[in-house]
């Protein structure tokens, strides 16, 4: 795990290990994280218990989801395993529905990152599984499209030029899109039908049009970052950390819902102005693997830091979460920790 607040076990910067297009590996935290994700026992009963012998928080703490809360995660993660070297993390990007739906509803993993609600499908699943949860909110998010920045033909695009973009019967070329664009086959990169930022972009952009299957669809960010980096007529979509990262690589487009153009930024998200991209970004911890300490003390940890703005808005590129929700949701985690471990 790291050895120092802004460096992983490789020397790499906290800001540069979340670069989304410094390859595939480039979010893992060395030592820390992994991008399969087989998971471990969401009771916590498979590698130690919540406290060592030496009175120190120990054990293995499973996280699987969330391509978009993954950076935000595994930075507070790098800070926890600091202080707590006997913590044993494995966090893996499967996508929100890809973690629901594989790991954590079916009991094996601790905590399932989520860039939407938990929907009634996963929900009956945790059920039949006995499994309970608590949602958290970890920050708020802005939904970032994204061109190459040699396609200087565009800087903005409306709501329903994006819909005919990425619906089900796309348009093929950008002169289809609007008479002034070129010509040019679209290239497009998007989110898997496992993530919740498919499914977050659908409900907010595309409706009952539907997603089109022509484009190139993975789990991981940092490869739609590197694929509109590497193609001057390809847009993409994902969650704003990843431009966070990248703003020299990539250029967002500023989304016009009637208003205007907005382009998506922390100050656009937090003001509801970034509409109708802007949404909140959950964790959700398994109530029976809240019972071991380790696990019960990081969740509380990760409450905490959801108002650091230094790491949320700083290192990572999401709007911290205000006191009054930190509050609440301390308040929500406390009630099934007491659920679990009384």
């Amino acid at each position: 795990m790291a050895s120092s607040h802004d460096t992983d076990a490789t020397g790499i910067t906290r800001r540069q290990s979340l670069a989304a297009l410094g390859g595939a590996g480039a979010l893992a935290l060395a030592g820390c994280t992994q991008s399969g994700g087989d998971g471990g026992s969401g009771d916590g009963s498979d590698g130690g218990s919540g406290d060592g012998s030496d009175g120190e928080l120990s054990g293995p703490i499973n996280i699987a989801g969330s391509s978009t809360v993954f950076p935000l995660m595994s930075a507070v993660m790098e800070d926890f395993a600091e202080m707590h070297p006997g913590v044993d993390p494995d966090i893996s990007s499967t996508g929100s529905g890809g973690g629901f739906s594989n790991f954590f509803c079916t009991g094996d993993t601790d905590f399932n990152n989520a860039s939407r609600p938990i929907q009634p499908e996963e929900e009956e699943l945790c059920a039949e599984n006995g499994v309970e949860y608590v949602e958290l909110i970890a920050a708020t998010d802005a939904v970032t499209v994204v061109v190459n920045p040699e396609a200087d033909f565009v800087d903005s695009l409306t709501t329903e030029e994006l819909a005919q973009i990425w619906r089900s019967d796309p348009a093929q070329t950008w002169d289809e899109v609007r008479d002034e664009f070129p010509n040019e086959e679209i290239e497009r990169f998007g989110a898997a039908d496992t993530s919740g930022t498919y499914d977050y972009f659908i409900e907010a952009i595309l409706g009952e049009e539907g997603h089109t299957s022509d484009y190139q669809a993975t789990e991981q960010d940092n490869t739609i970052a590197q694929g509109v980096a590497g193609s001057e007529y390809a847009i993409g979509y994902f969650g704003f950390a990843y431009y966070f990262q990248n703003p020299d690589q990539l250029k967002a487009l500023g989304i016009d819902s009637g208003d205007g153009p907005v382009e998506p930024s922390l100050e656009t998200a937090s003001s509801g102005e970034y509409t109708p991209l802007s949404r909140p970004l959950f964790t959700y911890p398994s109530i029976s693997s809240l019972a071991e300490e380790h696990v019960a003390e990081f969740a509380r940890y990760f409450v905490e830091q959801t108002t650091n703005e230094d790491l949320v808005a700083g290192d990572v590129g999401y709007v911290p979460a205000t006191e009054e929700t930190q509050e609440e949701q301390m308040a929500t985690l406390e009630d099934a920790i007491e659920q679990a471990q009384g």
